[in-house]
């Protein structure tokens, strides 16, 4: 129940040991159509799609290194550790980082992202983390803020990295320039893959201002996809496992699985409410696929998780930096069911009591049911 990486589907997991192909050969070029077809029904996007053999990282360095400029005036709301390490991959790329500052367990207001932009003029491009998986928050206007990106004649990029696939993303329709997602998160598939959707004013800014770097240049990838390639060799496996977890995906109905993440989301927050436990992040920006909580007095976060895993084989994980030993987050990603939920919340309940709490187990289960029920399918 990490918040990444998540568990991987026996199906994905059989995709991967597929005989490794020929990355210039007719094969491959019908594996990566049908990937980019696909993937485009997720980014809801009728733009290009980029594959990256790389880590979500990866993605995101990509997506500076093809849109930031030295000197350029970038805003970046800040209220985490990967919105702050995005701050910093801006700036080592010579952008000129306008942050708004909000607390942990908050998110920026839009009138401070638009005060800040007004105030700056000139810019080159709004940078937003859309879920911040180190305090477990979500900015939850996207739209709002790409209106301002355009009103002011800027880009628009989003890191979705730990929510493509778990939460409403409308590209096209939210007119953001890039997008960029992981494959380790809500794809429920192995680390290794950065996906990017492209605007099209995206892709003629790129095509007419060359990146300084050679495997991260989105125009490369765009005119090798055209061909159904990539410009450099790809991790031919995670293709595979990447064209079944977005069948999967599919499969489900990508507003049923977005509809699974909200109600196990929910079940996770209010049965764990119902045991006297505070959600770290205000209601307003509260995650549906990273929950985090703040751990009640008396409970240390090393032998918490620990006896989790050990006595019960539930993994999850704690907080770092600021939040470092105090918080947990479950990672409520990808396949998570009623079963890993119920399962999760009574690991949870019994570990306080083996530490001297008096959890009322039944209270907090019947809580959980009775969210899950809507979910109405067995296999979830």
């Amino acid at each position: 129940m990490l918040p990444g990486p998540t568990n991987v589907p026996e199906r994905v997991l059989h995709a991967m040991v597929k005989p490794v192909i020929n990355h210039r050969g007719l094969e491959f070029r019908k594996l990566y159509r049908s990937i980019v077809e696909k993937a485009k029904l997720v980014f809801e996007t009728n733009g290009d799609v980029v594959i990256l053999s790389s880590s979500g990282t990866g993605g995101v360095e990509a997506s500076v290194a093809n849109i930031v400029r030295k000197g350029d005036n970038v805003v970046v709301p800040v209220f985490g550790e990967f919105s702050g390490r995005l701050a910093e991959q801006i700036a080592l790329a010579g952008g000129n980082v306008i942050r708004v500052n909000a607390p942990l367990g908050s998110v920026p207001t839009l009138s401070e992202i638009e005060e800040t932009v007004e105030k700056t003029r000139n810019i080159k491009a709004i940078y937003v983390v859309y879920n911040e998986t180190s305090p477990g928050a979500t900015y939850r206007q996207l739209k709002e803020v790409s209106d301002i990106a355009s009103k002011y004649g800027a880009f628009m990029v989003v890191d979705a990295i730990s929510i493509f696939g778990g939460d409403e993303l409308l590209q096209d329709k939210w007119n953001i320039d890039i997008v960029i997602a992981g494959s380790q998160k809500c794809l429920s598939m192995p680390p290794g893959l950065a996906l990017l959707g492209v605007s099209d004013k995206a892709r003629k800014y790129i095509q007419s201002n060359p990146p300084p770097t050679a495997y991260f240049n989105i125009a490369r990838y765009i005119e090798y996809g055209e061909k159904g390639e990539t410009p450099y060799t790809p991790a031919i496996p995670l293709f595979y496992a990447l064209e079944e977890a977005l069948e999967i995906i599919l499969e489900e109905g990508l507003h049923n699985r977005i509809r699974r993440h909200r109600v196990t989301a929910e079940a996770f927050y209010e049965g764990l409410i119902s045991i006297g436990l505070k959600p770290f992040v205000k209601p307003n920006a509260r995650s549906n696929v990273v929950i985090s909580i703040e751990y009640p007095n008396g409970i240390d976060d090393k032998k918490f998780r620990e006896e989790l895993d050990q006595k019960f084989g539930v993994v999850i994980a704690g907080g770092f930096g600021e939040l470092k030993g105090k918080i947990f987050r479950i990672g409520n990603m990808g396949e998570v069911s009623r079963y890993h939920v119920l399962t999760t919340l009574n690991a949870i309940g019994a570990t306080l009591n083996l530490n001297g709490f008096n959890v009322d187990m039944e209270k907090m289960i019947s809580i959980a049911e009775d969210k899950l029920k809507t979910l109405g399918s067995p296999k979830h």
